[in-house]
């Protein structure tokens, strides 16, 4: 593992029985950043983070997290100490006082930043003497985040952090991430909520059915992937677009729409040269890319 990365897998796998939850999973993340985790449900990635956590053992492969092995008992045990993490079950002591679990949870950590703690309980406007118990969604994940921001961990893990948050409080989860990654925490948050990744992410990570599918920089999304769309007199052949850069083509009539990771302006000479009536080039959205890279028409295999 290399200094910068806070993050490194190599081939990494798990597999329950006769499914492959995780297939040769290999990718590096660098720190401070943030990285949105994707894919559909069932597509591997609660099993890719128990397996980055120590939670569960790989059945092949490696990884390595904040410098130490993942499938190493007592290393795990210094990954969890520096990470927090956030699963959607939360795990918090249903019954305990907010305040209760507060200081409690403080008290094993000697970093433990009470400026966080007093700033979050009045933006949460969280009821430090109701149980746990007693709170709503919503609020259950304000406490968890709360516990979770003020350890100053060097990583923050996420799996669905704005679920039952309103949109208020989704907006001030969003600015807090990217404020405590331009700090040095490096964040890695697994969402559908498209939207929300591409405003803060500084990469993403695609997974379909265990399997990588796309590991890229929202910088070159934004720099790099177009879509090209000509009209021609005649139909034209499909193969005549499988140029370097391309990820898709698709023919309608007399249309061709091709989706292109690069080599955009080789795209459009290419239609030119073919007698093209009409060429448009459009930047692409996440969603259209993260659709376009998990369709398929089988079922997702793994959990």
């Amino acid at each position: 593992m290399t200094s910068d990365n806070v993050i490194e897998t190599h081939a990494l796998a798990k597999r329950y029985g006769d499914v492959d939850a995780v297939h040769a999973l290999s990718f590096q993340i660098r720190g401070p950043s943030i990285t949105g985790f994707l894919g559909r449900n069932g597509a591997g990635k609660s099993s890719t983070i128990r397996m980055l956590l120590g939670m569960i053992k790989p059945t092949a492969g490696s990884g390595m997290v904040l410098g130490h092995r993942i499938d190493d008992p007592k290393q795990s045990l210094l990954i969890r100490r520096r990470t927090a993490y956030i699963g959607e079950e939360k795990g918090l002591y249903a019954y305990m006082t907010v305040e209760q679990l507060v200081r409690f949870t403080s008290s094993f950590y000697p970093d433990w930043r009470p400026d966080i703690e007093q700033r979050l309980l009045r933006m949460y406007q969280l009821p430090l003497r109701r149980k746990v118990k007693a709170l709503s969604k919503g609020m259950r994940t304000k406490l968890a985040l709360l516990l979770a921001l003020s350890r100053r961990p060097a990583l923050l893990i996420l799996d669905e952090p704005t679920e039952g948050l309103d949109p208020v409080s989704i907006e001030e989860l969003l600015q807090m991430l990217t404020g405590i990654a331009a700090e040095g925490t490096t964040v890695f948050f697994s969402s559908h909520q498209l939207a929300e990744v591409e405003r803060i992410a500084d990469s993403i990570l695609i997974i379909e059915r265990g399997r990588l599918v796309l590991d890229v920089s929202l910088d070159h999304l934004r720099e790099n992937y177009r879509r090209v769309t000509a009209g021609f007199p005649a139909r034209p052949p499909e193969a005549e677009f499988r140029l370097p850069g391309v990820e898709r083509v698709r023919a309608s009539g007399r249309q061709i729409t091709v989706l292109a990771s690069r080599n955009a302006d080789a795209i459009v000479e290419r239609a030119r040269s073919l007698s093209a009536v009409s060429v448009e080039v459009e930047p692409v959205s996440l969603r259209e890319i993260f659709l376009d890279a998990v369709r398929t028409d089988a079922p997702a295999e793994a959990r």
